[in-house]
């Protein structure tokens, strides 16, 4: 009953700990936080491609997009262990990336509509193709200049 008490009032130490080391990645020692990274984000490269090459089989369109959505959120979530979930969170939702952000997450969910309810095979490699330039907008976000550049590059060759 002691033991129910210190959970129900946050007094119990090592589950504080616990959820303290969940959403605070800085807790995790520095090569744990790489090694993870590094782990999420080349299995999100690995589902993209496998995806990709899903894609020329008859009736791969379904597999395409899901393993293609999974891992553009699988490199998504593996900044969480550099940064911490609830950074992550503040950052993506900050007003810089804010756009980007939500351009993201309603098309890994519209691809997944198109592809599972909608049975539109267009409409979810279109989403596929703007989940890819949303996310890539979004991670130009964190390199200082980056989105100048590109809007200055742009530019230039449509003048």
């Amino acid at each position: 009953m002691e033991k129910l008490r210190r959970v129900l009032t946050g007094q119990d130490d090592e589950e504080q700990g616990l959820t303290a080391q969940v959403l605070d990645a800085s807790t995790l020692s520095f090569g744990t936080r790489v090694r993870w990274f590094a782990i999420c984000f080349v299995a999100g490269i690995v589902c993209s491609l496998l995806g990709t090459a899903l894609l020329w089989l008859p009736n791969g369109i379904r597999l395409f997009a899901l393993f293609y959505t999974l891992g553009n959120i699988a490199a998504l979530a593996s900044t969480c262990f550099l940064m911490g979930p609830l950074k992550q969170l503040k950052a993506m939702f900050e007003s810089k990336r804010l756009i980007a952000t939500l351009v993201m997450l309603l098309c890994l969910v519209l691809t997944l509509c198109a592809v599972f309810w909608w049975k539109k095979k267009g409409l979810a490699v279109l989403f596929c193709l703007l989940q890819s330039l949303a996310m890539t907008w979004y991670s130009l976000s964190y390199i200082p200049f980056a989105r100048d550049a590109v809007i200055k590059c742009f530019s230039s060759c449509l003048e």
